[in-house]
């Protein structure tokens, strides 16, 4: 089978296509030929070394979906359609996944809508509804709403009903895109704070999700209302985000903090219902992941380019095998 694989930390070009033995499963476990696997940024981060140093060789990648051809688990037949967070990596033709982390699909569902889905909108289903606890009255800040799970909590927060929602950007020309995904408003990192004030009446937002931090953060803090709570799930600029204990106690505001992949590994049972209702919303055509483009296996490179060139609006996702 083909995988891709790296020797070292660095640019794209560091990911080389290779052919390898097709792997053995464990009890409780499956075989999976894979279909698509996304790309998220936490795998650009990986690559380079920005979420500490690996064991060399390895392979990327969070998630795929595909069809069961060996199984040693009761829940799963060869045959079966499924969606997995795979063990080392999904950047593959061919990968094992444990049963807890490997979900079953309906028969007539689109595969490549559910390829798209299972990160960020995993992510984003547990970041509204169980960390930030959003209702239908709030106003929320979703920064870098035009990507895979900016767009992702854009959407769900319309599915839920919640009152108002403001997007940030990196580029104005990004603004079409995140207000035709269901924004009321967008701003750039630029002038965001000004504008969230202006929208609420100088209040502030009562939920900021911020996967960016720098100064995203602190500045995140200068329109977030009494009582609000600031959800930090990620770094993509690189650098920590900062504030104050001043910011918090005196206006009972709070952080919460959330990572899907610690809940993977120390928690994995939560992640079944959320996945159903997920898959009830892509049923029923209440929610559609945009996909930027499909990249073959052997295109890697290029795609994480595209990915790091922030670019890009929707999910990127990989085609592992050519005869799906």
């Amino acid at each position: 089978m083909k995988i891709v694989q790296q020797y070292e930390l660095g640019s794209a070009e560091v990911l080389q296509v290779e052919e390898v033995a097709i792997p053995t499963i464990g009890e409780q476990e499956v075989l999976i030929k894979g279909y698509y696997s996304s790309i998220n940024f936490a795998d650009i981060k990986t690559r380079t070394g920005a979420k500490g140093k690996p064991v060399f060789p390895f392979t990327i990648g969070l998630d795929l979906v595909g069809e069961v051809v060996e199984s040693t688990s009761v829940n799963f037949k060869v045959g079966q359609k499924v969606m997995a967070f795979p063990k080392n990596g999904s950047y593959r033709q061919y990968a094992v996944a444990s049963e807890q982390l490997t979900f079953l699909l309906p028969d007539d569902i689109d595969l490549k809508q559910v390829a798209a889905m299972p990160t960020v909108m995993i992510l984003s289903y547990m970041l509204l509804t169980q960390i930030a606890q959003v209702k239908e009255t709030d106003t929320i800040v979703v920064h870098s709403a035009s990507g895979g799970v900016g767009s992702s909590l854009i959407q769900l927060a319309k599915i839920v009903g919640v009152k108002q929602i403001i997007g940030t950007v990196g580029s104005v020309q990004k603004a079409n895109f995140v207000e035709a995904l269901g924004a009321d408003a967008v701003y750039t990192y630029a002038d965001f704070v000004e504008g969230v004030k202006e929208q609420t009446n100088g209040k502030g937002a009562n939920v900021i999700f911020d996967s960016v931090a720098g100064e995203v953060t602190s500045r995140s803090m200068n329109c977030l209302a009494n009582y609000g709570t600031l959800v930090q799930f990620g770094n993509s600029s690189g650098k920590p985000g900062t504030f104050s204990t001043n910011d918090v106690h005196n206006s009972c505001r709070n952080v919460k903090g959330f990572s899907l992949g610690t809940t993977r590994k120390e928690d994995p049972s939560r992640l079944k219902p959320v996945v159903k209702v997920i898959l009830s919303y892509i049923e029923k055509g209440m929610l559609h992941v945009p996909i930027e483009r499909v990249f073959a296996l052997k295109d890697i490179q290029q795609a994480h380019r595209l990915m790091e060139s922030r670019k890009h609006q929707g999910k990127i996702l990989i085609q592992l095998n050519d005869d799906i």
